[in-house]
């Protein structure tokens, strides 16, 4: 015996409800996030560090999880939406991980990665002007802005927990 579509229960229309608001709210505010990192980098001139840059890896799979996910809560697959919510619900949650480890940098609580913290750039014996013109190193451990005392990474750190329960919500739903 197969299971087809028409021998599967329909999904109930709150359970639809909230798995497709699950979804839609992580996809929308998840890419309004890396649009707001976007927008720093290139329009503010905030040139990210590279803990900056491994937390926005979770949301470039994320925001398109969600989105399956809106897709198959649409089409009334509550199980196949339950595990794409899951997974990103736990990218979500490696987002925010990432963040509270970076913020965490930035205020002192712990070291960061050696290439972006503590001192500068290593200068070799040689031509010192010529080697100080070329070191570009963005610290991981200063936060070039803050909002509220709040910097990016600390946002993030908010964003991207909420959105981890935002998707486990649509997980749980019943």
């Amino acid at each position: 015996m197969t299971d087809t579509a028409s021998d599967r229960p329909a999904a109930s229309p709150n359970l639809r409800f909230v798995q497709m608001s699950s979804a839609l709210t992580v996809a929308v505010v998840g890419a309004a996030t890396l649009g707001g990192a976007w927008y720093f980098q290139l329009v503010v001139g905030l040139a990210p560090c590279p803990l900056c840059l491994e937390q926005r890896v979770p949301y470039y799979a994320g925001v398109p999880f969600a989105l399956l996910a809106l897709l198959c809560a649409a089409v009334g697959n509550a199980k196949l939406t339950r595990v794409l919510l899951a997974v990103t619900g736990a990218l979500m949650a490696t987002a925010a991980a990432l963040a509270v480890y970076h913020a965490g940098v930035e205020w002192g609580f712990w070291t960061g990665p050696t290439a972006c913290s503590g001192s500068g750039p290593a200068l070799s014996s040689g031509n010192l002007l010529q080697s100080l013109q070329q070191a570009r190193v963005v610290r991981c451990d200063e936060a070039p802005w803050r909002l509220i005392g709040i910097s990016l990474a600390g946002w993030n750190a908010l964003i991207a927990t909420a959105l981890t329960f935002v998707a486990f919500r649509g997980v749980a739903a019943r």
